[in-house]
């Protein structure tokens, strides 16, 4: 005796039955296939007239899927399902555009043309015109003064460290600096 022989002569029992949360998986698997037959083709159409070719698939994909999370889909409440997976995938295309333009902004850095613009050629012949000036001052100081200034300013010894290499006290060595930077100070403001 085979397996149809032994169910036919049964009938069918309770116990038989397919499950409620089965019937209604079912029932949504169909109502999306039924969906992505019929209108599959034109919201992918549409899609394709707004985005990357490689995101249609995507979308298309996502649209089914928000559709089949709708109870509705697999009651067949949705009235107009074209409808409702066009509108859909607006969302979406609104949705990835706010994505996009966070992630645009979070890469942006702002252009100042004074950050970008290079050199200014009028500062450079400041800039040229002020050293050159200072190295006359400094060239006008009396050798002394001009050493210690030196000193200080360009190797970077303290006061106390000038003044052991010349010889004299700290005292000294603060009048020679304020000797020199008087003189620097009076280049700068030219002739009276």
């Amino acid at each position: 005796m085979d397996f149809e022989e032994q169910q036919s002569g049964r009938g069918v029992t309770e116990r038989d039955a397919i499950p409620s949360e089965t019937c209604q998986s079912l029932a949504v698997c169909a109502g999306v296939e039924a969906a992505y037959k019929a209108h599959g083709p034109e919201l992918a159409r549409y899609i394709r007239r707004r985005v990357q070719p490689q995101d249609v698939g995507d979308l298309v994909q996502e649209c089914f899927r928000r559709f089949a999370q709708r109870r509705r889909a697999a009651t067949g409440l949705i009235d107009r399902p074209a409808a409702y997976l066009v509108q859909t995938a607006r969302n979406l295309l609104a949705e990835n555009a706010r994505t996009d333009a966070r992630r645009l902004q979070a890469g942006h850095s702002p252009f100042e043309d004074e950050a970008h613009a290079g050199p200014d050629p009028h500062a450079a012949l400041e800039a040229r015109d002020a050293i050159r000036r200072l190295e006359e001052v400094i060239a006008r100081l009396k050798p002394r003064t001009r050493a210690i200034f030196l000193m200080h300013r360009i190797e970077g010894l303290s006061y106390d460290e000038i003044a052991a290499a010349q010889g004299m006290s700290v005292k000294g060595v603060e009048k020679q600096m304020a000797k020199a930077l008087g003189a620097i100070r009076r280049s700068r403001q030219g002739p009276r």
